[in-house]
């Protein structure tokens, strides 16, 4: 699953690409002449940028992706220039048709034509001074109503949302259909698939494995995973890496995973097509979103706890945190006692179901199914310290290391501050479904979104009730 990272097509609630910084002034021109042509949704001037300076990469979805990124987002207003020196600019933009607001960075190649060698958009807090205005619990509750009717009515949602202060929800509710053909309508329980969201279970469960001197953050792969296919890789590559997206171990989606799709059954499956590979750059010289890391997190748990990874998540994680509609079904087997939303995906200016491209099953990396009441139970029993000491949840949650935005990535969760307030959780997304769970502890609010929409449908949703409701 997605997760948060894709390529530089601007489609991503976290993107990262190679950058360089050379030196002539035209990054911030390149930028505006993108945009214009983005906002503007002109399919022949956006291919023309394209095409002169920033030629699409391979399997990339092309103009069409952007155009979609576009219907999806209204477009962007900026709203300020942190930096415009040389071939590197940063700029603040704000969707048109959220709250959301993203950091834009670019870098422009010094020699004539001057083409875009790194273009990241990270998603970010609203700035000081350039969000909505906070108001009291009521209101937000109010406003945030009046906002999911209108993207409901819009077709840019379709889901399940849940806020709770303290634990206890002070609003919930189901929008949209979760099966268009048969008129089938969203409720509570409906189970969406969450994608990366899955992460945070993979984490606790690794933690746990901490906390309970079976394993150590600074163990090497090669001890849990003696007969890894790459010892190189294994022996360099940290438990700590890997839960932190630093272990230069790749992704699992692209070309090899649309090939072998059907067959990949087990976490051992991806290991036996992926383990030879080497590393993409040196552990722990930077951050980069991983699935394939994550991957292995849940092999690490295979091998420590002698209980295949699904087995491990229900009986340590699921069950003692009372989430009761989460887990990861064999696509390929009846399912029809789940409830299982559809999801659906973007083709043109039509919607379809995204069955062909998901994996027969969930991995450590992300999928699976939940609901926003299961989310608020992993939550509280997360807060709570049901799941590992306050020690241990103290490890598991706090940023260790810098993401392209404002956010710092811990094991499995992300790290940020809103209007100085810490919040900790983390995203989905993939064609067809996108979730968002934000644990706000000091405030006491917890925001679960479950959409069977692409991205940004939940996360809008979650931007927009972080932006409004109290936390202070």
């Amino acid at each position: 699953m997605t997760g948060t990272t894709v390529t530089c097509a601007l489609l991503a609630v976290v993107a990262a690409c190679s950058s360089s910084k050379p030196s002539t002034p035209t990054a911030k021109d390149r930028f505006d002449a993108w945009l214009a042509a983005f906002n503007a949704a002109d399919r022949d001037k956006l291919q023309a940028f394209h095409t002169a300076y920033w030629p699409y990469p391979k399997d990339d979805p092309g103009v069409d992706g952007e155009l979609g990124f576009r219907a999806d987002t209204g477009g962007f207003e900026v709203k300020k220039v942190e930096a415009a020196a040389a071939t590197h600019a940063v700029i603040v933009v704000k969707e048109r048709d959220s709250d959301q607001f993203a950091r834009a960075t670019i870098d422009v190649e010094p020699a004539v034509p001057h083409k875009v060698s790194s273009f990241v958009m990270a998603i970010i807090p609203a700035p000081d001074g350039l969000g909505p205005p906070r108001t009291t619990e009521a209101e937000a509750i109010a406003a945030l109503r009046a906002e999911l009717d209108k993207l409901t009515a819009a077709d840019k949602f379709s889901g399940a949302v849940m806020i709770a202060r303290h634990g206890v929800p002070i609003f919930s509710g189901a929008y949209g259909l979760a099966d268009r053909e048969k008129k089938v309508k969203n409720t509570l329980d409906t189970r969406f698939r969450i994608g990366s969201m899955n992460k945070m279970f993979t984490a606790v469960g690794v933690i746990q494995l901490v906390q309970d001197n079976k394993l150590a953050v600074t163990d090497p792969l090669a001890k849990p995973l003696p007969t890894y296919p790459n010892a190189k890789l294994a022996s360099k590559v940290t438990i700590h890496h890997i839960l932190t997206h630093t272990g230069g171990t790749g992704d699992i989606f692209g070309p090899e995973f649309d090939k072998h799709r059907l067959e990949l059954r087990t976490l051992n499956d991806y290991v036996k097509l992926y383990g030879a590979r080497d590393l993409e750059y040196e552990p722990g010289a930077k951050w980069s979103y991983s699935n394939y890391g994550f991957l292995l997190a849940g092999v690490v748990i295979e091998a420590v706890s002698k209980q295949s990874y699904y087995d491990y998540v229900h009986d340590h994680i699921f069950v003692p945190a009372g989430m009761v509609s989460t887990s990861s079904p064999l696509e390929d087997e009846p399912n029809a006692e789940l409830k299982r939303s559809v999801g659906y995906m973007r083709d043109g200016d039509k919607l379809k179901p995204n069955t062909d491209t998901l994996p027969i099953r969930a991995t450590s990396a992300g999928g699976g199914d939940s609901t926003v009441p299961d989310l608020l139970a992993f939550a509280n029993a997360l807060t709570a310290n049901k799941l590992l000491d306050a020690e241990h949840t103290k490890l598991l949650t706090t940023g260790k290391v810098d993401t392209p935005g404002s956010a710092k990535y811990a094991y499995g969760f992300s790290d940020s501050r809103v209007d100085g307030v810490r919040c900790f959780g983390h995203g989905g997304g993939a064609p067809g479904m996108n979730g968002a769970l934000s644990i706000c502890e000091g405030a006491g609010y917890t925001i679960a979104v479950l959409a069977n929409l692409d991205p940004p449908a939940a996360g809008r949703v979650e931007q927009f009730a972080l932006a409004r409701l109290p936390l202070k």
